[in-house]
């Protein structure tokens, strides 16, 4: 067991989660992997036909077979856990707007975050899978099918990476402190001109366009960047977007939280994650969110960070 292992639900073990996760996670690579590259997934789930033929396309394939994939196994090896589970997948069938779910435990899952870079080919998708108690996330995991990475974050033990025999790799935080020398990772595919007018504000020492939540924060976990924003409104990241990478930037000793310093909230009745929010790897958070606070009060009077 880990020093300092969280409290998990009655009958739940960390290493055998653990366990259970990678074999899970390394299976919903291989069906990613398949899907993205046109090839029959294993599994026994079906290939992808073209929407012209009828069908699903390969993202809406995707994302139907790796929801199952997940939360199949996860029902399967834990029967009598006591949680519930989430995905962008049942959304709209479980969730009723402004009422959080009954659960003390709850997973949420995406899996596949980075839509238009799975069409795309970029290879800068990723699964993210969190487990939140109380609002706040617990464990986490973030998988690059692409990059055969398998991040994990476990609030107060640790993060780290895994290659698919195991091996381990450290989260590498740059040393970088100074505002004018930090790395911004930012959306390739969404921008508008309030977050250009805030990055230009910041004076940041240059970016880097990588897409998905997941993949951009583990440019910071390899010390590749430093920070990320998300600045939206009505429109919005959601809850399965954030959690998985928040719990492992956490877990690692980084910071992720709105511009006036409030926490990220999951299962809060509302699924977006709209504001001002800001992960970094924590050497100027607290500076980055005063100045991001400050620009913001021009930008746009009255926008809620």
């Amino acid at each position: 067991m880990m020093p300092n292992a969280p409290v998990l639900p009655d009958g739940v073990n960390l290493e055998i989660l653990l366990q259970h996760l990678r074999r899970l996670s390394w299976g919903a690579a291989d069906i990613l992997l398949a899907y993205a590259r046109g090839e029959q997934p294993p599994h026994g789930f079906s290939k992808a036909l073209s929407v012209e033929d009828g069908g699903e396309g390969p993202v809406s394939a995707a994302d139907l077979a790796v929801n199952r994939w997940l939360l199949d196994g996860l029902e399967a090896n834990f029967p009598l856990a006591d949680w519930t589970l989430l995905s962008e997948e049942t959304a709209k069938e479980q969730l009723t707007a402004g009422e959080p779910l009954a659960a003390e435990w709850l997973w949420i899952l995406d899996p596949l975050d980075g839509t238009k870079d799975f069409l795309q080919g970029t290879g800068e998708y990723a699964v993210h899978l969190a487990l939140v108690r109380g609002q706040r996330p617990v464990l986490g995991v973030v998988l690059l099918p692409e990059a055969e990475e398998l991040w994990f974050g476990v609030i107060g033990s640790g993060a780290w990476c895994e290659d698919r025999r195991g091996k381990r790799s450290p989260v590498r935080f740059s040393q970088r402190q100074a505002v004018c020398e930090l790395m911004l990772v930012a959306s390739r595919n969404h921008r508008d001109n309030r977050l250009e007018q805030l990055l230009e504000s910041l004076a940041l020492g240059g970016s880097k366009a990588v897409g998905s939540v997941g993949c951009k924060v583990t440019t910071i976990l390899r010390g590749e960047t430093d920070l990320y924003v998300s600045l939206s409104g009505r429109s919005a990241p959601k809850d399965w977007d954030m959690a998985a990478p928040e719990a492992v930037l956490m877990a690692a000793g980084g910071c992720f939280t709105h511009a006036d310093g409030r926490q990220l909230a999951y299962n809060s009745g509302d699924v977006r994650q709209a504001g001002c929010l800001i992960a970094s790897h924590g050497l100027a958070h607290a500076q980055l969110c005063e100045a991001a606070a400050r620009a913001m009060k021009e930008i746009d009077p009255g926008f809620q960070v």
